[in-house]
């Protein structure tokens, strides 16, 4: 059956989010090269860009309107434009995402922060797969959410005083 790809999906392993990803981003798609066409590679690598996906530019759309509000800005200049969104830049597909960005935008903590939106992101995608099974939608929620942990992976194993060092240079 053309565009579901039952063996290879089924063959992945479990993501987890907060757990150490099972290959790098680029593995992956060495690993589907040749089990899937080219055209679906290419959505594949598509997927490592951020902000591919809607939800994704609607929550930053959100934190741009609540910094520009804290800054006395004019958001629309800086808003990201996305499938489905108003002129005045609203995102009527995704009802929760004011209360997603403000509760991140109140935490504290940046790093406390980052990790609830990306529970959001992973949450998100888990929604998004419902239905999807061995298609590429699947794969490329799979691609999604291996690029969260990726970047995790990053955070967590870095050297957080040469980074500081760094930064305050």
């Amino acid at each position: 059956m053309t565009g579901y790809y039952t063996y290879l999906i089924s063959s992945l392993p479990m993501l987890h989010f907060g757990t150490k990803p099972p290959f790098p981003f680029n593995k992956f798609c060495q690993l589907c090269e040749g089990l899937i066409p080219d055209k679906d590679i290419d959505i594949l690598k598509k997927a490592s860009t951020p902000g591919e996906y809607n939800f994704d530019s609607a929550l930053k759309n959100e934190l741009v309107k609540i910094r520009a509000a804290h800054k006395k800005l004019d958001p629309l200049k800086y808003l990201r434009k996305n499938l489905g969104q108003s002129t005045k830049g609203q995102s009527p597909f995704f009802p929760d995402i004011t209360h997603i960005a403000l509760h991140a935008y109140r935490t504290p903590s940046i790093l406390e922060a980052e990790k609830f939106l990306d529970q959001a992101r992973w949450r998100f995608l888990d929604d998004l797969a419902i239905g999807h099974y061995f298609d590429i939608d699947s794969l490329t929620v799979y691609a999604n959410k291996l690029l969260i942990l990726e970047r995790w992976e990053r955070i967590n194993t870095i050297d957080r005083v040469k980074a500081l060092g760094k930064t305050l240079a």
